[in-house]
């Protein structure tokens, strides 16, 4: 039916409990490796947060950096080379100084040499300083002048001081990068440690993670565990989203359900009591379904909800699609068994020719085709035949499962029998029921021969139907589920 309307192929939703992308997720900024600790510590401020995840290109999470990982990079103790060992890009530096690059690439990095003050005469500069240092001065030339010819990796110069052209051309001769700031030399000296990136201070691992399709249920076992402020939230691809708390638990929205073509609890989308039910829009017998308030329930003894569906469409004065209009002929005709069904009103009747013409097709041809191609189970597996048309009922104490298979061709279904029963017996516990049963329906003969399994289930078919045959049942004149086996297997297991 798809295919011959051009109709897409419905997503598909097993479950309807609440997921973390029914939860406020916090979209907070994020931050790149080869940002400053100030850069980020500026950012965290500014947005009063405690954590912030570090992405790739990407946006998928590399690490987290939280305040306590800024405040530990401050109050340990670093050795003087601990800038080169962080792979500082001077274009960090140029950030934190405030000021400008006289000599030298911004895209370039430290990655060698210590961080020393030049603080001393140029004669004892030279005991010390070794190639690839940075070297912080202020206004004297010697000293500037020596860090050069010492084959310094990078001389800043503080206080504002101008830089001779003399120091100039001899450190782009040499490779000396400098860099010219304002502060004076125990503020740049205490300043140049929050250029390194936060790359070499990031929480890589150990961090907890979820995605926006997790159950909260799930989840909730896992924060009650992890005793972590936030929660980073991942997409289905893997990309960073946002992030949780556990305060976010508390204000999580349900998700909207409307129930089309049943309103049973057992026959519903697992998770049904975590969601907020809207309507319900039915032709079946009304169940033990119950709702946390009012809802609008719709339910009318036609044969198919589609003909309920389609006095909405009037109803609310909106013209119905040709390929809508053909998708709900289909199901009256499939549900009717082309008016064959004793579910089927006049009402179905009209309604369905009604759709055709919208839909522009002929019904009994269409049926044919619609029920050859529904019938045609020759490449599908025991299971897809099994669960193709399945619904679970309760009766007192009783759970069971009635499928069914239509189908134009006689032999067909002679053949079906020997795939199913086998199936079935081994397959027993798996469906969830105490009895089973499968009906395989000839439209054409309008006969339905009924397969039986479970304790119990032979002698509550027999008195259901007042047969005596044994494991399989020839039901002549019994087409319709809903109307002719439900209601007496109903009876009897009451």
């Amino acid at each position: 039916m798809l295919k011959h309307f051009g109709v897409k192929t419905p997503g598909y939703l097993s479950d309807v409990r609440e997921q973390v992308k029914d939860m406020t997720i916090r979209v907070v900024p994020t931050l790149h490796k080869e940002m400053s600790l100030k850069a980020a510590w500026e950012v965290m401020d500014n947005e009063t947060l405690s954590t912030l995840p570090i992405l790739d290109d990407d946006k998928r999470l590399e690490g987290l950096i939280s305040v306590a990982d800024i405040a530990k990079s401050y109050m340990n103790v670093y050795d003087s080379e601990i800038i080169s060992k962080a792979k500082t890009p001077y274009k960090n530096i140029l950030e934190v100084l405030e000021r400008e690059m006289i000599v030298g690439n911004p895209d370039d990095c430290v990655e060698t040499g210590k961080v020393l003050i030049g603080a001393a005469n140029p004669e004892m500069m030279e005991t010390y300083v070794n190639e690839g240092d940075i070297i912080i001065v202020g206004d004297r030339y010697e000293s500037q002048l020596c860090a050069i010819e010492m084959h310094a990796k990078l001389v800043v110069v503080c206080t504002g001081a101008s830089v001779a052209k003399t120091i100039t051309r001899m450190a782009e001769h040499r490779g000396c990068a400098i860099i010219q700031t304002k502060y004076d030399t125990f503020v740049a000296s205490r300043l140049i440690n929050q250029s390194m990136p936060i790359d070499f201070f990031m929480r890589k691992e150990g961090f907890v993670t979820f995605t926006t399709e997790d159950f909260l249920d799930d989840i909730k076992v896992v924060m009650a565990e992890k005793r972590h402020r936030d929660f980073q939230i991942l997409d289905k691809e893997g990309r960073y989203v946002g992030m949780i708390s556990r305060r976010n638990l508390l204000n999580v929205k349900k998700k909207d359900i409307i129930l089309v073509d049943h309103n049973e609890v057992d026959q519903a989308v697992d998770g049904l009591e975590s969601a907020n039910i809207l309507e319900i829009i039915d032709h079946h017998k009304i169940g033990s379904l119950e709702t946390m308030g009012p809802v609008y329930f719709r339910n009318q003894p036609v044969g198919c909800t589609a003909t309920i569906i389609r006095q909405m469409y009037r109803e609310n004065g909106i013209e119905v699609e040709p390929d809508m209009a053909g998708l709900m002929c289909s199901a009256i005709l499939s549900d009717t068994l082309v008016y064959r069904s004793p579910t089927c009103t006049k009402l179905d009747q009209d309604t369905a020719e009604e759709l055709a013409k919208i839909a522009g097709f002929d019904v009994q041809t269409y049926a044919k085709e619609m029920f050859a191609a529904g019938s045609d189970l020759s490449g599908k597996a025991p299971e897809e035949i099994f669960y193709q048309d399945f619904k679970k009922f309760t009766a007192g104490n009783t759970t069971f499962g009635v499928g069914q298979i239509t189908s134009m061709d006689g032999d067909e279904l002679l053949k079906l029998k020997d795939r199913m029963t086998p199936y079935i017996e081994s397959t027993f516990a798996e469906h969830g029921a105490d009895m089973l049963f499968f009906m395989l329906t000839d439209i054409l003969e309008e006969s339905t021969d009924l397969m039986i399994f479970g304790e119990g289930a032979e002698e509550a078919a027999k008195a259901a139907f007042h047969s005596e045959e044994e494991e399989r049942m020839y039901l002549k004149g019994v087409v319709s589920r809903k109307k002719q086996i439900i209601p007496p297997l109903m009876n009897v297991l009451d």
